[in-house]
């Protein structure tokens, strides 16, 4: 998935959601049927001025790319293995995640971290084997406990730098997406504030620029993010990953009026 030019001028913000395993099939596809209707009338997406991303669970990923054929909306996974094939049960290949349509997956979230024990060097590798299969990775950096922004830029670069460890050096230009989330503000009441936020999101796009073939690559927020923290933020971000505050269509849709009022 690319970061397009809105049309007008401009990069298009992006906006992505992570179903996680809130939903069941059924809800999945009701839930996935009603933001596609959305994607095919509202002005920031059919314009080009929202790049609008949907991550489903495994199990559902066929289902909801056949009901967003068509649209605008870009499906993606939750998580991939670091090999294409052999004896890996219970694994999902990026390989196979690419014929069945996905475009991007998402690479290093804290609970993957927390829950699973990967590490960095398990995120490098499957960052690794998420471009060598053509899927743009969403990378989740953040810090784990709240504190300073100095400390948070540190370790959220540090993350930047170990996941690209395997990247092939003499691989073509491949812009990431980088989510970052907080690890103390995943599931809170409330987002981290603009001035953490823009402080740290500011060193990512730095060091992202300072390296040509990631140049340009967006940095989104995610950890309790929902509507209103696009105006809250405005450019200080390039979009917002969201989560349980998306599972209501209707919200999801008065995030996308935010984009269209600040583009």
């Amino acid at each position: 998935m690319s970061q397009p030019d809105a049309e007008g001028g401009g990069r298009a913000i992006v906006v992505g959601v992570g179903l996680k395993m809130y939903f069941d099939p059924g809800e999945t596809v009701a839930w996935s049927t009603a933001v596609a209707e959305l994607a095919r009338r509202h002005e920031a997406i059919v314009s080009g001025r929202v790049s609008l991303f949907v991550l489903p669970s495994f199990p559902m990923l066929s289902a909801v790319i056949g009901v967003f054929a068509g649209t605008r909306v870009a499906v993606g996974a939750q998580d991939l293995f670091w090999e294409d094939r052999g004896a890996f049960t219970g694994e999902v290949s990026g390989a196979d995640l690419r014929q069945l349509g996905c475009t991007l997956v998402e690479v290093g979230h804290a609970e993957r971290r927390l829950l699973f024990g990967e590490d960095d060097e398990v995120v490098a590798r499957k960052l690794a084997a998420a471009l060598r299969n053509g899927l743009r990775p969403v990378l989740c950096v953040g810090e784990k406990a709240r504190g300073g922004v100095q400390d948070a830029a540190a370790s959220c670069i540090h993350q930047l730098e170990s996941a690209l460890a395997h990247v092939d050096p003499d691989a073509p230009a491949a812009p990431i997406t980088v989510a970052y989330e907080p690890g103390w503000a995943i599931g809170a009441e409330q987002s981290a504030s603009l001035d953490h936020v823009g402080a740290v999101a500011s060193r990512l796009r730095g060091w992202l620029d300072a390296h040509p073939k990631l140049a340009g690559s967006p940095v989104i927020y995610g950890g309790s993010a929902g509507p209103g923290l696009l105006t809250t933020f405005g450019d200080a971000v390039d979009g917002l990953f969201l989560g349980r505050f998306a599972h209501d269509p209707a919200a999801l849709e008065a995030v996308l009026d935010e984009a269209t009022d600040i583009t």
